[in-house]
């Protein structure tokens, strides 16, 4: 009886860090392209006034008892949460700082160019297109191999140092960070639901297609 050939499983991209000194023109580019339009997204959204990303809402809740922007906020928090990095043993790189940075310019520069005030078919495009825009930003600047950001170094290295899976972890730290954010009075809404079920797949369809495949990989690939 001849036994069938196991299936094969779709593997993605390769995510790992590659060393800066390889193309470093093409993936800063990348990088410093992905964080603007990860920060100018979350701009869209907020403008949106229909519910951001969980760490949104913290920073919102945080800006309405401060007087701090919302992009400084962000920049603040990404140091917090590099601190927390230490008792984890994960490293900081190039691309987690420029996250840090990037970001929070982007993201007040975005506030700063959207109109404030929008009617009910504004809203909606501006949370349609920050939601859209938000999944590829993801995917060009973590496929730029640069370094996880503040908040991904978290997740992985508290997945690590647990043996949870990431996806659990990834869920309780953002359900502990919407709860904050909330009861500080950061925007949830129906926007909230709408990115938490649709940036994962933008971001999954457009990572292949931006993800940097180092010389070493790119050699050792089959050819066809």
């Amino acid at each position: 009886m001849e036994t069938p050939a196991p299936a094969r499983r779709a593997v993605g991209p390769p995510l790992t860090y590659v060393r800066l000194g390889e193309r470093p023109l093409r993936r800063l580019s990348q990088l410093f392209a992905g964080l603007a339009l990860y920060g100018f997204s979350l701009a869209l959204m907020v403008r949106a006034a229909l519910g951001v990303n969980p760490w949104s809402v913290l920073y919102e809740g945080l800006a309405r008892h401060t007087a701090l922007s919302f992009g400084a906020i962000s920049a603040a928090l990404g140091v917090l949460v590099l601190l927390l990095w230490i008792p984890l043993r994960q490293r900081p790189t190039f691309g987690t700082a420029a996250n840090v940075v990037v970001l929070a310019c982007s993201a007040d520069l975005g506030l700063w160019l959207l109109p404030a005030r929008l009617d009910p078919p504004g809203r909606i495009a501006f949370l349609v297109a920050g939601i859209l825009l938000n999944g590829l930003a993801v995917a060009v600047y973590v496929g730029a191999r640069c370094g996880p950001g503040p908040r991904d170094g978290l997740m992985t290295g508290a997945a690590a140092l647990t043996g949870r899976s990431l996806r659990l972890v990834r869920t309780l730290i953002e359900i502990v960070v919407l709860a904050v954010g909330w009861s500080l009075g950061g925007t949830v809404g129906i926007g909230t639901m709408v990115y938490a079920l649709g940036v994962g797949t933008v971001t999954q369809f457009a990572l292949p297609r931006c993800a940097y495949r180092a010389h070493a990989e790119r050699a050792a690939a089959p050819h066809r």
